[in-house]
């Protein structure tokens, strides 16, 4: 992490909204459940704020409502396979509101329409404007969204710090052990540093 420090550096919080994490997300039917993500969003919390007390600046990542009129036009024709449909079924904006916290006035928000926040213009240039190089990533699903961004961060040039204990997936079994492939083997070995947030903290003052 050589070179690192608070004016090159922002953290990247992806995707943790009601949708994601929220009970009445869940659809119990598919199997799809987040406990796990519940269990770990409290630690993110408080990474967050001694983060910030740090002189850290938050990206916050949500997204439009996922329906079909909101959505990449890449999405829309991957659902018609019945097999990959995952729209909202939330007639509110529930969905989309962050879970259990409230960005503050300061804080930045782009909000995407596809799974990776770079599909959002804005935030690649608002990086570049800040002069901004490295990103920590925290975040929902670690196998979706968070995976595809970093993806679409590292192809845009920017360097990624991975912080695995504050990325979660659903308690699916399956997705569980994709997470731990990429915690373990894709992410450290393609992407950047992946370490325990404990370890950051002692790392960055």
């Amino acid at each position: 992490m050589k070179g690192v420090n608070k004016k090159n550096s922002a953290l990247l919080f992806i995707d943790v909204i009601n949708m994601c994490a929220h009970e009445k997300g869940e659809i119990p039917e598919w199997g799809i459940t987040f406990k796990k993500i519940r269990k770990m969003v409290p630690r993110l919390l408080k990474f967050i704020g001694d983060y910030k007390k740090a002189g850290g600046q938050v990206i916050y990542i949500n997204c439009v409502p996922w329906k079909k009129k909101f959505l990449a036009d890449n999405i829309n024709e991957l659902y018609k396979n019945p097999a990959c449909m995952y729209y909202s079924r939330d007639s509110s904006d529930f969905s989309e509101q962050f879970y259990g916290v409230m960005p503050d006035k300061e804080d930045k928000i782009f909000t995407k329409n596809s799974y990776d926040a770079f599909t959002n213009p804005q935030l690649k240039a608002y990086l570049k404007k800040k002069g901004i190089r490295y990103l920590l990533v925290v975040g929902i699903f670690g196998d979706g969204c968070v995976d595809s961004t970093i993806h679409g961060g590292f192809s845009a040039g920017f360097n990624f710090i991975i912080l695995k204990d504050l990325i979660e997936t659903t308690d699916v079994a399956h997705r569980q052990k994709l997470q731990r492939l990429l915690k373990e083997h894709s992410w450290p070995t393609m992407f950047g540093e992946t370490l325990d947030s404990d370890e950051f903290r002692k790392l960055f003052k």
